[in-house]
């Protein structure tokens, strides 16, 4: 089982064990707002067994780490990363409300981002965000991810068509 650690953060692959918290992130329309539709029920389940099989760097599926405070062991959000060609990597993140805004995020993609270029075997690595979302591209600017494109109208969210960022990140940027 993968764990990724940092000066605040342990991040450990998602079990079981992980679901009510999975959940409540899938469920909270503060979290959800820039990223999907409500889900239903057995979307979210899906969604949540999907990424429950142990990871490797072959895996087709997502490497979903649940990011916890070290001192506390209090969840925060969920960040990982899937393959989308042999060589780049599609990284995604979602953190609890109350974890927003205090550094948990950028922490836990730089940490992510080093696996993945030293042990994952990616080169590239990108992101799609919602035209708006605002705190998810800062983060990801932090991070050093650069916008490429904008892609227009291109994703239904609340009955409307937005735009969508999509940004990159090379292994030696």
């Amino acid at each position: 089982m993968i764990t990724i650690t940092t000066t605040r953060l342990v991040c450990t692959q998602i079990t079981e064990g992980d679901w009510a918290f999975f959940h409540a992130l899938q469920t909270d329309p503060q979290v959800m707002y820039y990223v999907a539709d409500m889900p239903s029920e057995d979307e979210i389940r899906a969604a949540f067994e999907s990424r429950l099989p142990l990871w490797s760097p072959q895996s087709p599926h997502w490497l979903c780490l649940v990011v916890s405070d070290k001192a506390t062991g209090k969840k925060l959000g969920v960040t990982g990363y899937i393959h989308r060609d042999t060589n780049c990597a599609e990284v995604g993140f979602l953190f609890a409300p109350e974890a927003q805004g205090l550094g948990y995020g950028t922490e836990s993609l730089r940490a992510v981002c080093d696996y993945a270029f030293r042990k994952g075997g990616i080169n590239r690595l990108i992101a799609t965000v919602t035209a708006g979302n605002l705190a998810s591209r800062s983060l990801l600017e932090k991070v050093g991810f650069t916008l490429e494109q904008e892609l227009h109208e291109s994703y239904r969210l609340r009955n409307q068509l937005h735009n969508d960022w999509l940004f990159g990140l090379m292994r030696n940027a």
